[in-house]
């Protein structure tokens, strides 16, 4: 075996040697057409005739970090993309009469929330993170907030990289400055359809400011940072400390605690619920839109799961995808199943939520579980987001038009708790710096990487939920409440909002709602679905 390893090695060596030496006498031809500007030197090789053993693994260093930054930034383009999904997943989610409003919050809160992040939320997140290992090892953001509790070192918050100002010129800085902004991006985009249809357009500008640039950049940086979290396992033996490999928490559970406490002050929509405590369906106007937009957030998944490796030489990313796919079509399949099973249609929603609650489960074990493991976790979430969305709007009486809560923050939650379950202990070896992979409850790890998992949840639902509900409580009174009023919802929010509607050559009536439409819901009880957006049969 290790005669063979070394034959590959001198193999590979010998190709190497060849290659540069093949391109040294190609930059000492010249080019007519002017296209080739490189040369020798380019490569770092003094001497391109006879390069050193130092300067071919100098040589292949750079080209292995190169590749870790095509395949990070290419990734970030993907995650980006999903703005597209989440839009039309929301606008085809709500009615007519507000499409240009939801739409228009789809497309600012990326603008919105980058210029935020920007500003601080970044250096608050990464600004005492260390060297960027496979981005080229730049250690300049290094100087994290911490507090000594009990002899031990706990992480608060990053203090380099505001406004991105010294670090211009830090290429892996750059690079990792894009691929989190598009992580922030989509939990600042969650609350924007969970409170859709009634919310102020000033009320979502601040709020959008404010989890970019505070709310989620703390969190993030307790776990992904190298703050407190992270180092449950080196402070206190709890695994690993808390991981999570692309987001389940630092993302979706962020986005999910902040959809439902400004859900619950916000209100429902008008309408939505009879005096006796009874639901109407609000049906959304364009379900073939969501379910394109569904596809679309699919799609952009392989680069927000597959993309957090931040090392296109990381060869993990095939199962990486490989889970994320498999947990996606679990999570459709037991969504669609169980509430066909349950009332007697396979609802189109449903189906849309539960391909989205796999995605979302599967996003923080992605990394650390077998295909089998994908599937279970996928299937759990199809059902479990059927069963939530039922709970919040029965029991909880709270209105989320496009089922934010129960697709990010509940299967958000159980996907980080799924890391502490099924992590198979194949992947892993040295994260947060404990020695030894990733091994979970059923895995024969014991129940300690479970303990780290459940702590950020914890952690994730105080500070989420104290520091939106304290954010809202400010812009309220800021603003003067972040609801539009009566009529203004009644007649749609587009033209008193945006000054323009969505859908100005239509004459807006029945599911989309003008104002005619909307009272009729109001006054007269719909006798039928209770779920967000689809028919419950009367029994």
């Amino acid at each position: 075996m290790r005669m063979r390893r070394l034959v590959s090695v001198l193999l590979m060596l010998g190709l190497a040697l060849v290659m540069f030496k093949g391109l040294a006498s190609a930059s000492e031809t010249p080019d007519p057409s002017g296209a080739n500007t490189g040369n020798a030197s380019d490569l770092g090789l003094k001497d391109p005739a006879a390069p050193t053993l130092q300067e071919v693994a100098d040589a292949v260093g750079h080209a292995k970090v190169s590749i870790n930054f095509t395949w990070v930034l290419i990734c970030g383009f993907l995650v980006m993309f999903m703005q597209a999904g989440f839009a039309l997943v929301e606008v085809g989610f709500t009615r007519a009469k507000n499409a240009a409003h939801t739409m228009t919050m789809n497309v600012m809160v990326y603008a919105i929330g980058m210029l935020a992040f920007w500003a601080c939320g970044f250096a608050l997140q990464m600004g005492g993170v260390g060297a960027l290992g496979t981005l080229g090892g730049d250690a300049m953001l290094n100087k994290e907030f911490t507090v000594n509790i009990a002899g031990h070192a706990f992480g608060l918050f990053g203090m380099k990289g505001f406004f991105l100002s010294g670090q211009s010129l830090s290429v892996g800085i750059m690079a990792m400055f894009l691929f989190q902004m598009v992580f922030m991006d989509t939990t600042v985009t969650i609350p924007t359809g969970a409170l859709a249809e009634r919310w102020k357009f000033k009320s979502f500008i601040l709020l959008s400011i404010c989890i970019g640039a505070i709310i989620y950049p703390i969190f993030a940086n307790w776990v992904w940072g190298g703050g407190w979290i992270s180092q449950l396992g080196k402070n206190f033996g709890l695994g690993h400390g808390g991981v999570d490999f692309a987001g389940s928490s630092v993302v979706h559970l962020c986005g999910g605690v902040i959809a439902f406490v400004c859900c619950r002050s916000l209100g429902a929509r008008i309408g939505k619920y009879n005096k006796d405590g009874s639901v109407n369906a609000i049906p959304g106007h364009h379900i073939p839109m969501a379910l394109l937009g569904t596809v679309i957030l699919a799609f952009g998944w392989f680069g927000f799961n597959a993309g957090s490796t931040l090392a296109g030489t990381d060869l993990r990313m095939s199962i990486v995808a490989v889970n994320t796919m498999l947990a996606s079509a679990a999570g459709a399949a037991t969504g669609m199943g169980y509430y066909w099973w349950r009332y007697g249609k396979p609802d189109p929603s449903m189906m849309a939520n539960g391909m989205l609650a796999g995605l979302v489960a599967i996003t923080a074990p992605c990394g650390f579980v077998t295909a089998p493991g994908a599937v279970i976790i996928g299937a759990i979430a199809g059902v479990l987001v059927v069963v939530s969305c039922l709970f919040v709007e029965k029991k909880l009486k709270i209105d989320d038009p496009v089922g934010a809560i129960s697709v990010h923050g509940v299967n958000g939650a159980f996907g980080v708790v799924a890391v502490g379950l099924f992590a198979d202990g194949t992947y892993g070896d040295g994260w947060n710096g404990v020695p030894g992979t990733v091994r979970g409850l059923f895995y024969g790890g014991g129940a300690s990487q479970l303990y780290a998992q459940l702590v950020t949840v914890a952690a994730n639902l105080v500070w989420v939920g104290l520091a939106t509900a304290a954010c809202w409580f400010l812009i309220g009174k800021l603003v003067k409440g972040h609801r539009v009023s009566k009529d203004v919802e009644l007649e749609g929010l587009d033209m008193d909002e945006m000054g323009v509607k969505g859908y100005p050559e239509f004459q807006l009536g029945g599911g989309g709602g003008g104002h005619a439409a909307a009272v009729a819901v109001e006054a007269e009880p719909v006798s039928a679905p209770v779920t967000a957006r689809a028919a419950e049969p009367a029994t």
